[in-house]
């Protein structure tokens, strides 16, 4: 038995201590850091592809809309379009305001073969596109205004007859709203769907169709600009996996013979997203119950492993898309991994010393991604965290700092600083959640806010003006609510207030008339020549009006272009 001295019987069992402590906090580090990363990228993954249906679900409202005000439902086909053409071009005119981008184009046929178009190209300019009889051509007309005298352009060469295109057919065969398939713009080379809808005679038969496009330019440049990581990518398909938006790829391309066609995501030369499209083919055949997120994950060739996060849109009139949002998990694990190896190097060469403070190191740690791991839980529960405290210049700094700026891009509009519709949304579901559980809960109202003709701004004195008077909106509203009330930025000039213990409509109206004084007020923050807007208020009642979020927004929504068209005819009168 050899012989072994005292001190190296103490040393070793101490070294091998030492090791075996370094090893067991880079292990701690590594599985409790990976866990939070993950549960962190999938909360992300999620929150963008539901980004995604925000915005798709914006494009398909206004096109909805703009039907809508084209011709309310109910509303019988005229005899023809020469007799009732004043009120036609009335209805359009403010139907292409709604959403004047993108929904800037609604057209109307009947079965005589007459036809009426109104594109409009900004604000106070349109152009009218008219034939009232079958074998005519389409003369087209400028106009200046809702009512402005037309002014001749020219008549086209080519014979158009409503009767025999895609939305008139497809209309025809459909008692509800309809979409046409998604197809390639002749003008702009851009792809466009069109949404269509039949108009009934006083015999409830079928005597015409109302249609608008929606472009999907904005849809595509939207999802292009989204940054998830470095090699993250995001796009949404069709069932049949044609592109309708990309981040990484192109959805129009040439063929051979230098025309463009659609560019299927199994086919679109970026490899990421193909193997994405493939590996994603299985989850879309398989039955689901509801349209929320879903993810999932598989290696690809290289051996990375990829998470992906989709779901689908319907919007009940045909259209189904699938979002798609992915990203290498090596994007957010490399700093984990670095970690470990530092870890594991620092307990080889330590004392006693390391023991200490490997203890300690071991409770800063725990300490710090609890706090990560409470607030990645917070956000996935509805809760609108304030900013996480970690000082800290290693990976769970970074991935802190990383989480709040998460944080804030998704919870804060860039422009104004006012909380942004997601946590607009989530205060809101969480406010309800309150009421139903009867703690602390209590009842609310919503005004729901755009700025009329706020374009003007834009066309005259340019986007960085727009900007300025969105900024100086929001502090104007964020100043005259009170304390416990909550103002968010929920699209474009649109703003909502969220009234903290509201219990009847009468309580609105003190309320209502400082939040439209404050907006009246003439803009300050450019040289406007003391330029006045003001807006359009929809008020919605919790829980009289509606005891959902999504009803709740909805009858906000509805009441406040009730008012806007409201101050649209007084102005035409």
């Amino acid at each position: 038995m050899p012989n072994f001295s005292l001190r190296s019987v103490l040393i070793f069992p101490y070294v091998a201590l030492v090791i075996a402590l370094a090893v067991a906090i880079g292990t701690l580090s590594y599985v409790t850091g990976s866990r939070a990363v993950l549960t962190v990228s999938e909360h992300l993954l999620k929150e963008t592809v539901s980004r995604i249906s925000q915005a798709v679900d914006r494009h398909v409202v206004g096109s909805m809309a703009t039907l809508e005000a084209a011709f309310p439902s109910g509303m019988r086909a005229p005899d023809s379009i020469e007799s009732d053409f004043a009120n036609i071009r009335t209805r359009f005119w403010i139907a292409t305001s709604l959403h004047i981008d993108p929904n800037n184009y609604v057209y109307y046929g009947n079965r005589a073969g007459q036809a009426i178009g109104l594109f409009r190209h900004s604000l106070d300019k349109g152009e009218l596109r008219i034939k009232y009889k079958a074998e005519e051509h389409r003369s087209w007309y400028q106009i200046d205004g809702i009512n402005g005298q037309p002014h001749s352009l020219k008549v086209e060469k080519k014979l158009f007859d409503p009767r025999l295109r895609p939305w008139y057919q497809a209309a025809q065969a459909a008692s509800h709203d309809t979409w046409t398939s998604v197809y390639i713009d002749f003008g702009t080379q851009h792809l466009v769907a069109t949404r269509s809808r039949q108009v009934l005679d006083s015999n409830n038969e079928i005597d015409g169709v109302v249609a608008t496009d929606m472009p999907l330019r904005a849809l595509n440049d939207f999802v292009s600009s989204i940054e998830i990581s470095p090699n993250g990518v995001a796009f949404i398909i069709e069932p049949d996996g044609n592109l309708i938006a990309s981040s990484c790829s192109p959805n129009v391309r040439q063929n051979e013979a230098r025309q463009n066609i659609r560019v299927n995501a199994g086919e679109s030369g970026h490899q990421l997203l193909t193997d994405i499209y493939l590996h994603l083919l299985p989850f879309l055949s398989l039955e689901k119950e509801d349209l929320n997120p879903r993810t999932f994950f598989f290696t690809n060739n290289d051996g990375k492993k990829i998470h992906v996060a989709y779901n689908k849109f319907e919007d009940g009139a045909g259209l189904e898309w699938i979002n798609v949002v992915a990203l290498p998990s090596e994007d957010f694990m490399e700093g984990i991994g670095n970690n470990v190896i530092r870890t594991l190097l620092l307990g080889t060469v330590a004392t006693i010393i390391v023991v200490l403070v490997g203890l300690g190191i071991l409770h800063w740690v725990t300490k710090d991604l609890k706090i990560l791991s409470v607030a990645v839980n917070s956000v996935g529960s509805g809760f609108v965290e304030k900013p996480i405290n970690i000082q800290r210049k290693d990976e769970i700094g970074d991935l802190a700092k990383s989480f709040s700026a998460m944080q804030r891009r998704l919870q804060t509009d860039y422009l104004t600083g006012l909380p942004n519709r997601y946590a607009l949304e989530q205060y809101l579901q969480a406010a309800i959640e309150r009421y139903e559980s009867q703690e602390s809960g209590t009842p609310f109202a919503l005004l729901f806010i755009d700025l009329n003709d706020f374009k003007l701004i834009n066309d005259r004195f340019g986007h960085d003006s727009g900007d300025q008077a969105l900024i100086e909106v929001a502090l104007r509203l964020r100043t005259h609510i009170r304390k416990n009330d909550f103002v968010a930025r929920y699209a474009g000039d649109e703003f909502i207030i969220a009234l903290h213990d509201v219990r009847s409509g009468k309580d609105l109206i003190p309320i209502r008339n400082t939040i439209e004084k404050a907006l009246s007020e003439p803009f300050t923050s450019f040289d406007s020549s003391s330029l006045k807007l003001g807006g359009a208020i929809g008020e919605a009642h919790f829980p009289d009006d509606a005891k959902s979020l999504t009803d709740l927004l909805v009858v906000a929504d509805q009441n406040m272009y009730a008012h806007k068209a409201a101050i649209k005819s007084r102005f035409s009168l």
